[in-house]
């Protein structure tokens, strides 16, 4: 099987359970973890064969991502923030609108910064907080999660992405646990905030591959996680710091009404398509 072959194979296999332009999408991701190269260069050597380990795995891959496993998991890899994540099914896919966050944290900080200490909540891969340790390097950088599998995939990536994180495994709804975290300059937090309810409507490719528990919330108390964080940072967020939160893009002024009602002063902000998704609030 030549490398157009291959494609072209994989491509028309997409193409009976993706749109045109997302079978395209992933036939190129794939087809270059596969050989290592860019689109380009693979056209220059078009008919070429691959290997026979090459066309095994081709096979293994288009299997699983005709049963809607997503292309992150079948390779295990993510790009955010101009980064390469190892990803498994222990934590969440990033996202862009995440990418957004890790944004908006930057281009309120004043550079040249002095230390800043960062604290990610809920931290899956750990891409938020190894982002902003390579764009923020004085800071001192804290990841927390309840899952010990999700941060062996982080400490992975930290290790990868040359980044100093201190990650700790906590279950951030147990107050209990709270002492154990020291006062921040800056907390983020991308936490579970998807009402079980919502399973009705969601893709099988998050539903039956992404990890429940870093999804989904009781249908009765959608907003625990961010009460939470408003009593913590009550304690834990220093004088002039501030909190930076993904939220759910139905739930931007009830997320923000809380913080309000906790004393905090807040700014909605909207992602790239336009819905509440970001919240900034400060005491």
């Amino acid at each position: 099987m030549t490398v157009q072959e291959a494609t072209y194979f994989l491509l028309n296999q997409l193409r009976t359970v993706y749109s045109d332009g997302e079978a395209s999408q992933v036939t190129d991701w794939v087809m270059e973890h596969l050989t290592g190269s860019k689109k380009a260069e693979r056209m220059l050597y078009k008919n070429a064969a691959i290997t026979e380990k090459e066309e095994d795995l081709l096979h293994l891959y288009t299997k699983r991502l005709l049963a809607h496993e997503p292309v992150q998991y079948v390779l295990n890899e993510s790009w955010f923030c101009g980064l390469k994540f190892f990803v498994d099914r222990n934590v969440l896919i990033p996202r862009p609108e995440t990418e957004e966050l890790v944004e908006w944290i930057i281009s309120n900080c004043k550079f040249p910064v002095d230390e800043l200490k960062i604290l990610d909540i809920g931290t899956g891969s750990g891409c938020i907080p190894i982002a902003l340790k390579r764009r923020i390097r004085k800071a001192d950088v804290w990841g927390c999660d309840i899952s010990e599998m999700a941060l062996s995939v982080a400490k992975k990536n930290a290790t990868t992405l040359g980044t100093e994180v201190n990650f700790l495994t906590l279950d951030f709804l147990d107050k209990h646990t709270w002492s154990q975290l020291p006062v921040f300059d800056i907390i983020v937090s991308n936490p579970p905030y998807v009402p079980v309810k919502d399973k009705e409507s969601m893709q099988p490719n998050v539903l039956n591959y992404e990890p429940h528990r870093a999804l989904f919330v009781p249908d009765n108390d959608a907003l625990v996680f961010y009460r939470a964080i408003a009593e913590f940072g009550k304690d834990h967020l220093s004088k002039k710091g501030t909190i930076y939160l993904e939220i759910h893009e139905d739930l931007g002024e009830a997320t923000s009404e809380l913080f309000q009602a906790a004393g905090y002063k807040t700014e909605l902000k909207k992602d790239m398509q336009q819905k509440d998704r970001l919240l900034k609030a400060g005491l």
